[in-house]
């Protein structure tokens, strides 16, 4: 295992800056998610980190290596790509040993080590199959083997569960956290879902434009945001942000707020009259355990509000309350207003 070191990494391509330095600590064992929108530069952070990319400026450490001219072969790491890259004329167990077979790895060991990697993700009753005999889980479970027998000290991951239907991303999600949770190994992961990112992370790094917004925890991302973007990023349905005006009868306002954010979930819905601000239900979305509220303020904002199974019905007038914990305020820079600033 190893950890990672990233200080003031750049990419150009041409005259384009897509990485525009990035500084990141990784710790040994640690389990981190690249998350963001398409274009942000995750995916070609991650091919820097593997060495399919070059890397423009900054230095670049695994361990206590510095890596920025070594090959992508003697960096200690392995990728799982969005597509699973079998060779279909292969079985399972010649896919996975592939790799081991080109750096000439000792037969005996080469079974081995596919013996051991195939036990550890239920692969083994499959290995004499071709890839299209399998399904889609199975296949990127193969793509995961393929990576697990080189022993790597560190796992990279571009968005491997993108080709999976809702219900097998579900499962492989668990899987993979399962495996690292089983070998320790420092795990680097690319996703644009940014509920794989709060469910499977142990730190979250939130890009925008090549740079870095935000690098915590998926609970202190999600209730201690340092701007707007990260604040609509991370949670589903993303926050509520009103200006400051709009949002006035929720409670006092820090000097300087601009913007008031307010999280689907941590809105009550009352009667009118009760409200600390008032509005109408526009749309109502039925999901079974909960509903979806569109509801458009009288100060015409659009507010989303998350309730317990059936809700009021369109046209209907509404108040809402939120207590004062679950606010938050940002500037005219869209930074947030922590309480300890204020105090300084």
């Amino acid at each position: 295992m190893s950890s990672l070191t990233l200080r003031n990494l750049k990419k150009r391509f041409g005259r384009v800056d897509v990485i525009r330095g990035v500084t990141l600590d990784v710790a040994d064992g640690e389990f981190v998610v690249f998350v963001g929108p398409s274009g942000c530069g995750k995916s070609t952070l991650l091919r820097m980190i593997s060495g399919l990319e070059d890397v423009t400026d900054g230095e670049l450490r695994i361990g206590n290596r510095v890596v920025n001219e070594v090959q992508p072969a003697k960096r200690g790491v392995a990728m799982v790509f969005q597509s699973y890259a079998l060779y279909p004329h292969l079985n399972v167990r010649d896919n996975m040993g592939f790799g081991l077979k080109v750096r000439k790895v000792p037969a005996a060991e080469r079974q081995q080590r596919v013996s051991e990697a195939a036990a550890l993700l239920k692969l083994d009753a499959l290995l004499d199959r071709f890839p299209r005999e399998l399904s889609g889980g199975q296949r990127q479970r193969v793509a995961i083997g393929r990576a697990i027998v080189g022993h790597p000290d560190v796992f990279l991951f571009d968005e491997p569960l993108s080709n999976l239907d809702a219900e097998l991303r579900v499962h492989m999600r668990s899987e993979i956290a399962a495996l690292h949770k089983r070998l320790g190994n420092t795990m680097i992961y690319v996703t644009h879902d940014q509920v794989e990112a709060m469910t499977l992370a142990d730190k979250i790094v939130v890009l925008r434009d090549g740079r870095i917004e935000q690098v915590g925890s998926p609970r202190e991302l999600y209730e201690q945001p340092d701007n707007i973007f990260v604040a609509q990023f991370i949670g589903s349905p993303k926050m509520n942000i009103l200006p400051a005006g709009s949002a006035a009868g929720f409670g006092a306002q820090p000097a300087g707020a601009v913007s008031v954010g307010v999280r689907p979930e941590h809105l009550s819905l009352v009667a009118p009259e009760k409200g600390q601000i008032g509005g109408k239900v526009v749309i109502s979305e039925y999901t079974g355990a909960s509903s979806l509220l569109h509801i458009r303020l009288d100060s015409g904002e659009t507010c989303l509000v998350v309730v317990d199974g059936d809700a009021p019905e369109a046209d209907m007038k509404v108040g809402l309350l939120a207590g004062t914990d679950n606010l938050h305020h940002f500037d005219t820079d869209g930074m947030a207003l922590r309480k300890s600033r204020l105090l300084m």
